[in-house]
């Protein structure tokens, strides 16, 4: 491939677009007006203007992107994470249109979209599953029966869904009726499917995700987890690899587990098996991502391979040039989701224009990002403003030099969650590794950013009273040095 047309915007197209110039490859960015001026737009070799700022009229117009990636000769078209990554049917377009797809096959995206689809299509390969239905369940009747023998407390969860959307936790059976109708009525309104089922709820899981990649030759490898339990909303802000509590041998079962799962769909490229561990350390399989995922970059950093070019190789038809045994954990890396979000008001979005934005520097840091200072924050998409990550030798100094980033990091003008990335780092419950998903609900409230705040306020206000007493100091000391100096001269001339 000599051109590729990265099918999406911001941080992650500027992301792949550097991975495809090191590769020598041509690279064409698409953009909405709202986007314009975007650093996504001037990287690329070439740009093109897709639409309005919404994205139902620009990044999810599917048939206009591969028109313009026709007239311009693309031979390849990346879709990164989110938009029309994970849309089969955009997939099978590509494909028709004699375009290669930089990712797996539409029958493994549809396959594995579906939460009941994947459940079946696992079901030979001897890989945990949550107790729970097979099938989706509309009769609030036969969902009582189900929740009976499973056993309250349950979890109702849409099987197109995915954010936590169009899921509900259900402790009797007085509520399940409710909470049903209200899970039905989400999944339809976001995903168009209603579709949904019951799952036994796991009360204090950690979220754990592992990373694999499959070639065109029948070879699956994976490329060890991610931590990914602190979350608000049920989505991820803070992501590290390893995990610190995976043991060598629950490490390997669990990734042979996730290439079982990509081998049941016949997957091909990059992709993600998350999977549930309670507190008793077993595990069960929850779903499989199949595109790249926004916290990829610790698993870049602890390998020492770059995932993009790996797609880019696959989809080319490349054997992978390594083998499981070649793979090695290298270190430990953090991720924080830099978000426009108020964590002190819920973690609520916010749009504004970036008046101050400094980036932090050194050895082991890396930013992700598609912003510049000045610019503004759009209200059309994802807030997430950047990735900060982190790689040290161990986990106490990546949480060290962690915390050192988010200080030296400067945003001025959008509220953002690097004080609750602070607040996460310096937390005891996660500097011992023993927290799970509810980290959120159980340890923080706005109230803790708020004492903070004030006692920074209260040390720069001390701080700023004795640099002025000191600079006032300096000042009569100069004034009376020079009244001397003056009367010495005085005597001199007299």
């Amino acid at each position: 491939m000599k051109k590729i047309l990265v099918a999406n915007r911001g941080e992650i197209a500027l992301r792949i677009m550097r991975s495809l110039k090191e590769m020598g490859i041509q690279t064409v960015a698409i953009f909405s007006e709202a986007d314009r001026n975007a650093p996504h737009v001037f990287y690329a070799d070439e740009a093109v203007c897709i639409g309005a700022p919404p994205s139902n009229q620009s990044y999810l117009l599917g048939g206009k992107i591969i028109e313009v990636a026709q007239r311009l000769n693309v031979d390849g078209i990346h879709p990164g994470f989110g938009f029309l990554a994970e849309n089969a049917d955009f997939a099978a377009q590509v494909t028709k249109a004699g375009i290669t797809f930089i990712g797996p096959s539409p029958q493994a995206i549809e396959t594995m979209g579906s939460k009941l689809a994947a459940k079946e299509a696992v079901a030979d390969y001897n890989i945990p599953l949550v107790p729970g239905t097979d099938k989706a369940i509309t009769d609030v009747a036969e969902a009582q029966q189900i929740a009976q023998g499973i056993g309250f407390p349950i979890l109702i969860k849409a099987s197109a869904g995915g954010g936590g959307k169009g899921m509900r936790i259900v402790q009797n059976a007085e509520e399940l009726p409710t909470q049903m109708q209200r899970a039905i009525s989400e999944a339809t309104a976001a995903f168009g499917d209603g579709s949904v089922f019951i799952e036994k709820y796991i009360g204090s899981p950690r979220h754990i995700e592992i990373q694999i990649l499959a070639d065109t030759q029948g070879n699956t490898l994976y490329l060890f987890e991610r931590e990914c339990s602190i979350q608000r909303r049920h989505q991820k802000v803070v992501e590290e690899a390893p995990s610190c509590v995976l043991t060598p041998e629950l490490r390997q079962a669990m990734g042979q587990s996730a290439v079982d799962v990509a081998r049941a769909c016949d997957y091909v490229g990059a992709g993600t098996v998350e999977f549930l561990l309670d507190e008793n350390h077993r595990y069960y399989f929850l779903e499989m991502n199949t595109r790249l995922q926004v916290e990829h970059p610790v698993t870049e950093m602890i390998t020492g391979i770059d995932l993009v070019k790996e797609q880019v190789n696959i989809a080319r038809g490349e054997a992978l040039a390594f083998t499981q045994n070649d793979l090695a954990i290298n270190g430990h890396a953090i991720e924080l989701r830099v978000y426009a979000e108020d964590p002190k008001n819920n973690f609520l979005p916010d749009i504004g224009r970036l008046q101050t934005y400094r980036r932090p520097q050194g050895v082991g840091i890396r930013v992700d990002d598609g912003f510049e200072e000045g610019m503004d924050i759009p209200i059309y998409y994802d807030p997430m403003i950047a990735k900060l990550v982190v790689h040290a030798e161990n986990r106490e100094q990546a949480i060290e030099k962690m915390k050192r980033a988010i200080a030296e990091y400067q945003i001025v003008g959008i509220e953002n969650t690097l004080a609750f990335g602070t607040f996460v780092m310096e937390h005891p419950a996660f500097i011992s590794g023993e927290f799970d998903t509810h980290f959120v609900k159980k340890h923080f409230t706005p109230e803790k950013l708020l004492v903070n705040d004030a006692e920074e306020a209260e040390i720069a206000a001390f701080l700023a009273t004795q640099i002025l007493a000191t600079s006032q100091q300096q000042s009569n000391t100069v004034q009376q040095e020079s009244t001397a100096k003056s009367r010495w001269r005085a005597n001199r001339l007299w």
